[in-house]
């Protein structure tokens, strides 16, 4: 989980954008995901904070563990939860998933949301965390899948803009379409119990703050993004992108609609060391 693997970067305008993501989808991923008092919760890949505020605002009396590769993330999450959430009991850790500095059995529950899009081995990923949560406890799981947006009016110059940036992301080691993966990929990894709801987004006029929040300064601004990456790479043109950006702006617009699924999956780990059994 190499900073460098993270398609997005890590400039201050994809810090604001995470958060306006989070902010703006708060009551959708989160919805459901609350921890008992005392619990000892990890959150791996915690980036900017953008999830962390959500996660302690609907858990306060858990005790929370922050984790992520990059220190500069970390620095960030740190003043985000401190500044929104005093009192919360949060520890920061920088470390890489594969190698976390915690006991076997640490936590009650492990938090991910958009981590395992880029990673090149998720599975890897998933049985790694097995190891720190004892068992009977539970994996909370969220991912997208850039698949499942669809919108009008339709553009097949737009949807070649997302292809961009899903080849771009495919090229660093990383999955955009990973959101439909999250059963085989969870069941494979040895958990159990193994729930996946989808949590789609949908926006139009109607919806004000989905169409500035979630089309305009997420799924677009992403996309707007990897211009220069994409043109680096050979993938497209100057106008070819541009005419997909400009179309994606007119389903943000007066008569434009939007539409995209995020998959949350909640699972319970069996044991560590896997049995025998679970093991065949």
């Amino acid at each position: 989980m190499k900073p460098v693997d993270y398609v997005h970067g890590y400039s201050a305008h994809e810090s604001r954008r995470l958060g306006d993501q989070a902010d703006t989808l708060a009551e959708l991923l989160h919805a459901g995901t609350a921890y008992p008092p005392g619990s000892k919760v990890l959150e791996v890949g915690c980036g900017v904070g953008a999830q962390t505020v959500h996660l302690v605002a609907a858990s306060p009396q858990a005790r929370f563990t922050a984790v992520d590769i990059s220190a500069d993330s970390l620095a960030a999450a740190r003043a985000r939860v401190t500044a929104d959430r005093p009192r919360a009991s949060v520890t920061w850790h920088q470390a890489d998933l594969f190698d976390l500095p915690f006991p076997e059995a640490t936590f009650d529950h492990v938090f991910v949301c958009f981590v395992l899009e880029h990673l090149a081995d998720p599975q890897r990923a998933l049985t790694a965390l097995r190891r720190v949560l004892r068992p009977g406890g539970t994996l909370t799981v969220i991912e997208g899948d850039h698949g499942s947006a669809f919108f009008h009016p339709d553009s097949a110059d737009a949807h070649a803009a997302i292809g961009c940036q899903v080849r771009l992301q495919r090229a660093a080691g990383g999955n955009a379409l990973l959101g439909r993966q999250l059963h085989p990929l969870l069941t494979t990894a040895g958990y159990q119990g193994v729930t996946v709801r989808p949590h789609p987004v949908y926006a139009d006029r109607s919806r004000p703050p989905l169409v500035e929040g979630f089309t305009r300064n997420t799924f677009i601004t992403m996309i707007e993004s990897v211009r220069e990456d994409a043109l680096a790479a050979g993938l497209t043109t100057p106008e070819a992108f541009d005419r997909g950006v400009t179309d994606l702006y007119r389903t943000a617009g007066e008569d434009g609609t939007f539409h995209y699924t995020f998959f949350k999956a909640v699972a319970v780990n069996p044991d560590w060391p896997p049995s025998p059994r679970a093991s065949r």
